[in-house]
């Protein structure tokens, strides 16, 4: 990203990697173990991985307040966000404020993705960087339920059939044609 936006560079900070396996611990579900997509007794796909963004704006926070920085920025999703519970506007305002007090700061979570459906998410992208952006999103991304990167597809990676990877191709499609995803 450095490389490819100079101009954003002093405003990303230094990397920071946190291996993140100890959720492949502690669930059992098709995104950390090799079992096929289904739908849940619950209702929830059995993708959702209980508290995984949680545990994401967690473990960001906490590095953050160690640089002091304040703002935190995540990529889920209500308008299409497949039924999981940490991805609800509620769930992060909720999380927001408990983080600010168990760690005696002022962070702000920030949801860009929050009320945009996937047509309006490749909008974004292109009005923030331009098809530079949307080739490295495309090339360095994907959300396959199925895991599978698979071949390059015009809409980026995945398996082409499961609900995350119709989500995006459909989104994709509806964007280059200019309409939005209904």
């Amino acid at each position: 990203m450095r490389r490819r936006f100079p101009q954003w560079a002093g405003r990303l900070g230094e990397d920071h990697f946190i291996d993140m396996a100890v959720l492949g611990q502690l669930s059992e579900t098709s995104l950390t173990r090799d079992v096929a997509f289904e739908i849940e007794k619950d209702g929830l796909p059995n993708t959702f991985v209980p508290g995984r963004n949680l545990l994401f704006f967690t473990f960001a926070a906490a590095i953050a307040w160690r640089r002091s920085i304040r703002n935190l920025v995540g990529g889920m999703c209500e308008t299409d966000f497949s039924g999981y519970p940490d991805c609800r506007d509620n769930t992060i305002k909720a999380l927001q404020v408990a983080l600010n007090l168990g760690m005696d700061r002022s962070f702000v979570l920030h949801t860009p993705l929050m009320w945009l459906d996937k047509s309006e998410t490749w909008s974004l992208a292109q009005e923030l960087g331009g098809e530079a952006l949307v080739e490295i999103i495309l090339e360095h991304t994907h959300t396959c339920y199925e895991s599978k990167r698979g071949p390059r597809e015009a809409w980026g990676h995945g398996c082409g059939v499961c609900p995350a990877c119709a989500l995006r191709k459909r989104g994709y499609i509806a964007w280059r044609a200019g309409r939005k995803v209904v």
